[in-house]
């Protein structure tokens, strides 16, 4: 500790001892330094533009306007690109064409009977043929016994020789399967009762599922044909 105080001492007296001449570092004044370091642009009166002075433009507003006057054909650096016009959607337009190898070997598996599938309704997969009945493990809202469906979410169409893989769904144009909503059924109601440990209250669980029926009338594979016309 003694050491450090004379070395203080030792060294305030040195810059005291120093002749005028001898400036301390700037960093001492950071006032006097941030005055002479000072980057700000100085403009003069005389390079001010005439329009400017007419229109009463001071001298510190001078230095941010930017000039408009440019050459034809060039754009401005600070105007933002023009916006894309959107594209109207126009149902004639045809959408991604068929693949080659699908388009080759369409025909052989539309010719074969009795296809099945895997169809995906609320991303879960049921594999189903022609006349299968499918009991949905939920209640699907909005339809009513007699309605027809279409489902158009396959992963797979296949045949006894040739399968049809998605990535992850099949084109829709490629098959036709329809689906009738036969009727709603309903489990009996169950009635569980939960208790904990140390506990006298016991508590009363009511479930009684709702399933939606439905019938698989068509399950066809388009041709190249038909899919082209």
């Amino acid at each position: 500790m003694l050491s450090r105080t004379i070395k203080r001492s030792a060294l305030e007296g040195r810059w005291l001892s120093a002749p005028s001449s001898v400036l301390p570092p700037v960093f001492l004044f950071p006032q006097r330094a941030r005055l002479f370091n000072s980057t700000s642009s100085i403009v003069d009166e005389n390079t001010v533009p005439e329009p400017l002075k007419r229109s009463g433009i001071s001298t510190s507003d001078a230095k941010n306007t930017v000039p408009h006057t440019q050459k034809d054909g060039a754009t401005s650096a600070s105007s933002s690109p023009p916006l894309p016009t959107p594209t109207s959607h126009n149902p004639s337009v045809p959408t991604t064409p068929i693949a080659d190898s699908v388009r080759e070997l369409l025909p052989l598996l539309s010719a074969q009977t009795s296809h099945y599938a895997t169809v995906h309704i609320h991303a879960r997969p049921y594999l189903i043929t022609a006349g299968d009945t499918l009991r949905l493990p939920f209640l699907m809202k909005g339809v009513q016994p007699g309605d027809v469906l279409r489902l158009n979410r396959a992963t797979n169409i296949g045949s006894r020789d040739y399968t049809l893989q998605g990535a992850p769904y099949i084109d829709e144009r490629l098959f036709e399967c329809r689906a009738r909503v036969v009727g709603t059924e309903s489990e009996p109601l169950r009635i569980k009762e939960k208790t904990k440990r140390r506990q006298r209250r016991v508590k009363t669980v009511k479930s009684k599922h709702r399933f939606t029926i439905l019938k698989i009338s068509d399950l066809n594979v388009k041709t190249v044909e038909e899919i082209e016309g």
